[in-house]
Formats: structure tokens, C-alpha cells, sequence
């Protein structure tokens, strides 16, 4: 989540002015399609095309989409636990308010560096290496959040995420290095997504990366990279179920 930090060592700090490593917004699921290439089981498959579809579509900041009925329950709860902070975001309201903020931000960038991805019956899980964009004052916020009790800093959260408006700053963006981090993401008999349990298990060997600003990638420029990539999700009933659209 972008308004957690990471714990600032003296070797993360250290780790600030590190080059900034070159990725592909368009490498972002190359772990799901390897995946889909060996499953067969119409649900998994269902699943694995859903959960693309959803990453490809926040990451381009195209997150009203993620809301389709064929993809979010109607009541989902995610669950972050990074940084040494547990942040909790309840229903549709909430989560879209998350997106649209990062999206606004720039901070909807996500890119991988090395992930495995496994699907079940009712989940799909990751182990990622990835880096996100993250604002400064975010960081600033993520530790100030820290150091609060529970209840307080949800609070805090809820009234951030309420605000109407969210505006970038490319000179103070960082990329933040997640190693590691742990993701289930479970869903219901229809194949909707039910929310985001996201562990970082490590957080002291998180690193931070300064961007000048013309190695900051725009939401804008994202969902042109990643337009050709995003397809349309096939009908449950079709796919998994074996029924023919009337």
C-alpha cells in the first residue's frame, strides 16, 4: 500500500541514491501467463484471466472497471500488513477511493522483478519482488502511522482516502522495493474477487529508490503501455459452468 514506509536503516538510506533500475510496465504478468500456459482446469484458467485483468487495469489507473460484477463481490476486505503497520479497507467505497488515489498519484505503478503464482479452487497467491511508486509525503505519513494505535491510524486512513481529490508530485516520488512480499487474494463460487491479504514479511530489507522526475511513468502513460494487453474477462457461465448464451 503506498502510505506505508518502510523502516529507514542506515543501509536503506544508504540505498536511496541507488540507480534507478530499468523495468517493462508491460512485464507486469508475465508469471500469470506462464501460469495460464499449463492450466486447464476452466476455473483456474477463469481465475488467472480475471486476476491479469484486474492488476493490468489498476496499474493503468482504469480501476472503476475493476467493479464489474463479474469480478468484485460487493463487500470486499483487504488487508495489509507492511512496513510493521496492519491497515485494513472495507467495502467497494473504500477500495475505489485507494485506487483512485494512487491512480491520481502515480502511485497505481507496480513493477516485478521476480514473482510465482499458484491458483487453487477459491484463491490465488503470489511471492513478488516488485517495486512501487510511492509520493514522499506518503512515506512521511506511513511512519508517522506506525507509531499509532490501530483504531487512530485507521482513522487517519478513512479520512485520507475520503478526500475528493489527490494531486501528483513527480519530484518527490521514490520507488519502494518490496522482497518477498506474500499475497492471497481469495474469491467466491462465481469467481468475484472477495479481497487482498498483502504480507511483507520482511520489511527491514525494504529499499528506497529517489526518481527524478523524468523516470516517474505517468498513470497516463501506463494505460497506453498496457491498453493492447488488457482483454475483455469471458462469461463464468460459459467458461466454467458449460452454459451457452442465450
Amino acid at each position: 500500500m503506498a502510505e506505508l514506509a518502510p523502516r529507514l536503516t542506515r543501509e536503506n538510506r544508504e540505498k536511496e541514491n541507488t540507480k534507478m533500475p530499468k523495468f517493462d510496465i508491460t512485464k507486469l504478468n508475465v508469471a500469470i501467463d506462464k501460469l495460464l500456459e499449463v492450466t486447464e482446469n476452466p476455473r483456474h484458467r477463469f481465475l488467472l484471466q480475471s486476476y491479469s485483468r484486474h492488476r493490468y487495469l489498476e496499474v493503468a489507473g482504469r480501476y472503476e472497471e475493476i467493479f464489474s460484477p463479474d469480478m468484485m463481490s460487493m463487500d470486499p476486505v483487504y488487508h495489509f500488513h507492511q512496513a510493521g503497520v496492519e491497515t485494513v479497507v472495507r467495502g467497494q467505497d473504500q477500495v475505489k477511493s485507494l485506487y483512485r488515489m494512487w491512480a491520481e498519484t502515480n502511485q497505481s505503478i507496480f513493477f516485478v522483478e521476480s514473482e510465482e503464482v499458484a491458483v487453487a479452487d477459491h484463491f490465488i497467491t503470489s511471492v513478488v519482488t516488485s517495486y512501487q511508486q510511492v509520493s514522499g509525503k506518503g512515506l512521511k505519513q506511513g511512519k508517522f502511522l506506525s507509531h499509532l494505535p490501530s483504531a487512530i491510524s485507521h482513522k487517519i486512513v478513512e479520512k485520507a482516502l475520503g478526500k475528493k481529490e489527490h494531486t501528483a508530485d513527480d519530484t518527490d516520488m521514490f520507488l519502494y522495493k518490496t522482497i518477498g512480499m506474500q499475497m492471497v487474494w481469495p474469491y467466491d463460487d462465481r469467481g468475484r474477487l472477495i479481497g487482498e491479504d498483502v504480507w511483507e514479511p520482511e520489511p527491514s530489507k525494504a529499499e528506497l529508490i529517489k526518481l527524478v522526475p523524468t523516470d516517474v511513468l505517468t498513470t497516463e502513460e501506463s494505460a497506453k503501455l498496457l491498453a493492447p494487453l488488457i482483454k475483455p474477462l469471458p462469461s463464468f457461465d460459459e467458461v466454467v459452468l458449460g452454459k451457452r448464451a442465450a
